[in-house]
Formats: structure tokens, C-alpha cells, sequence
């Protein structure tokens, strides 16, 4: 007999919560009904439910974030200096794009190099780009369970249609966590 998913509401306990996959509209629908802060990412709604529903209240609030630093001067050149604070903005994203070309993107390493790298140079973000497209993909981030499961079901089905990896994405989601095969289990 094949356990099936329980009906989300206060009568869950956070360990059985933790079990299954929820669509975020799902958990927000549910921390509204508990009246339990329903903004931010998955991870972090997910997070406060399971206090809630194991303690009866939401863990502390995540400190805010700090305002943006101002827009880098114009124009950007390789000498441009990356100020405390920055982050990936639509302002780097076209520099980036014109210099390196449609192909750029703010990957995790690029991400990662902006937000540590006051003091370097744009410049020098484009020497780690060129560095980096050489190493292997990282682990894709666990908020995008989705996208991992795809990638890795058509890497063992590479004949496999969209449509046939939807179809096996919606039974893995429907098992609890610590019944689930592989990801790419099952035949297109």
C-alpha cells in the first residue's frame, strides 16, 4: 500500500511536514491560516511553519538586509573598482554581457566573486569568468529541486521528452522524502 501525502493544516507535526514536497503557494496558504509570517523563500517559510507546528511559535526573523550600495560610476571599464556591498545588478549584467558576450550569466561563482570583492576590479571578474568556465557545474541549490530533478531525469533518459520527465517529477514529489528513488529512475 503506497503512503499518500497528508492533508496540510495545524494537525501536521514539522517533522511529517519536513517529509513531503509543498509548493510554496501551499506552505504560504498555511502559514496565513495559522497567522504565521508567510513572506520569504521556501526554506525559510518551511522553517517557521516547523517551529510553529512543533513549538507554536516562529523562529526569530532573519535580520534584514543591508540597502544597496549607489550604482557604480559610469562609464564601467576593466578598471572599475568593486565597492563594499555590491551586488549583481542590472547595471554589471549589461557591462558583463558587452564585454563577454550574450552568453554571460550570474552564475554561483560570479555571484560569489562580486559579493566578496571589494577592492577588486571588473577587470578582474572577467579574468575569474574566463577561470571558471572550465570547472564543473556546482551543485544546483536545493531550492531548485525542480530543475535538479530534470536535468539529472534527462541525463538518464536523454531520449526522454519534457513532458515524460514532468510526468515522473509529479510521482517522485507525491512520495515522502525517505520513500523516494533516484531522480532519474523510472522509463520515459
Amino acid at each position: 500500500m503506497t503512503e499518500s501525502r497528508p492533508t496540510l493544516d495545524e494537525h501536521l507535526t514539522g517533522p511529517e511536514l519536513l517529509r513531503w514536497y509543498w509548493l510554496r503557494s501551499e506552505l504560504a496558504a498555511l502559514a496565513r491560516s495559522l497567522r504565521v509570517p508567510a513572506h520569504g523563500g521556501k526554506h525559510e517559510l518551511t522553517a517557521r511553519l516547523v517551529a510553529h507546528l512543533d513549538h507554536g511559535s516562529p523562529p526569530p526573523p532573519a535580520p534584514r538586509r543591508r540597502p544597496a550600495p549607489p550604482a557604480l560610476p559610469e562609464p564601467l571599464t576593466a578598471a572599475t573598482t568593486i565597492q563594499a556591498g555590491q551586488r549583481c545588478t542590472q547595471q554589471l549584467r549589461r557591462y558583463f554581457t558587452a564585454v563577454l558576450g550574450p552568453s554571460f550569466s550570474f552564475d554561483a561563482a560570479m555571484r560569489d566573486f562580486i559579493s566578496d570583492g571589494t577592492g577588486r576590479t571588473l577587470g578582474d571578474a572577467i579574468t575569474h569568468w574566463h577561470a571558471t568556465r572550465s570547472r564543473p557545474a556546482p551543485q544546483i541549490g536545493s531550492q531548485f529541486e525542480l530543475n535538479a530533478f530534470i536535468r539529472d531525469w534527462h541525463h538518464q533518459h536523454p531520449k526522454g521528452s519534457r513532458a515524460h520527465a514532468l510526468t515522473a517529477w509529479r510521482i517522485y514529489r507525491a512520495l515522502p522524502v525517505d520513500a523516494r528513488p533516484s531522480a532519474g529512475a523510472g522509463t520515459p
